[in-house]
């Protein structure tokens, strides 16, 4: 069995943005295969470039990745104020490893971060997912509307 690693990143991910870091500090072209991940694991994230994803993770307060072996299977990020309001973002699992609770894995990892934990309100988007988060105490939000402005 290959060894799962789960890489908490420091705030903006140098290692993973710059050097392709994954376990062990080590190149593993890191950013390249985060893409893979992306594109053939979630439809809304298709087609990021590269330098897009560089400046997403720069700007990410909380970056957390999984791995098996030098494959990277799981991903998720946050973004907060540190005291009011945060947002989770791009949870993703290897659509061959899920089941296996990386997912749980990951949010406890972004829910437990020193960013994170204290947030009063916590937000997130799903598209079909919506039980699963369920056992981490996100609740379907009727009293408010979700409005989005696309460029």
């Amino acid at each position: 069995m290959k060894e799962i690693s789960l890489i908490k990143h420091a705030k903006g991910a140098l290692g993973l943005r710059v050097f392709g870091l994954g376990p062990n500090l080590k190149p593993t072209n890191g950013l390249i295969k985060l893409q893979k991940l992306l594109d053939t694991n979630a439809f809304w994230a298709k087609n990021r470039t590269i330098n897009d994803l560089k400046k997403c993770l720069a700007n990410s307060d909380v970056v957390i990745s999984l791995w098996v072996g030098k494959e990277i299977v799981g991903f998720g990020r946050a973004l907060t104020d540190g005291i009011y309001r945060g947002v989770l973002w791009d949870i993703v699992i290897d659509q061959n490893h899920q089941g296996k609770g990386f997912g749980t894995l990951i949010v406890k990892n972004l829910l437990s971060s020193k960013k994170i934990k204290n947030t009063k309100k916590l937000y997130l988007m799903t598209t079909n997912k919506k039980l699963f988060y369920s056992q981490f105490d996100f609740k379907e939000v009727t009293s408010q509307n979700l409005l989005i402005r696309e460029i």
